[in-house]
């Protein structure tokens, strides 16, 4: 079985971050890590080079892949701010549809620039995916 390549290392997430050469990437890159911290109440980790996750959890298919995988992250991609939802996303299209501007896959949220969302509505689905039984928070 091929070994994950997008594992939690030591690299410096805010090196990572001033490297942004989009500073509308980067000053939303912040404003989400500390979003991101405050809910989650964790240290943010760099997850391969790109990924910029909190905390760990471990997860098993039924087909026996396995391995460890943050519990909230991000990614300022070059198309998109990628936010990473640990839960389908269709669960929560009342949330969706408030956002604002915005694409989803599975478990993945895309956003252009924060000022086109509703920051308040960003962190109820945040918080949400942490803790999906909790309800609206």
């Amino acid at each position: 079985m091929a070994e994950m390549k997008t594992k939690q290392n030591e690299a410096s997430v805010t090196a990572f971050l001033d490297g942004l050469a989009d500073e509308n990437r980067r000053l939303d890159s912040y404003v989400v890590l500390n979003l991101m911290k405050k809910i989650t109440g964790l240290e943010p980790k760099m997850w391969g080079d790109a990924i910029i996750g909190f905390g760990s959890q471990h997860y098993k298919y039924a087909s026996g892949r396995e391995g460890d995988m943050p519990l909230a992250a991000f990614s300022p991609r070059k198309q998109s701010l990628t936010l990473y939802i640990m839960t389908e996303l269709a669960e929560y299209q009342d949330l969706l549809s408030r956002l604002g501007k915005h694409k989803v896959s599975k478990a993945c949220l895309y956003i252009n620039r924060l000022t086109d969302v509703d920051l308040a509505i960003l962190e109820e689905l945040i918080a949400l995916s942490l803790h999906p039984a909790e309800g609206k928070v």
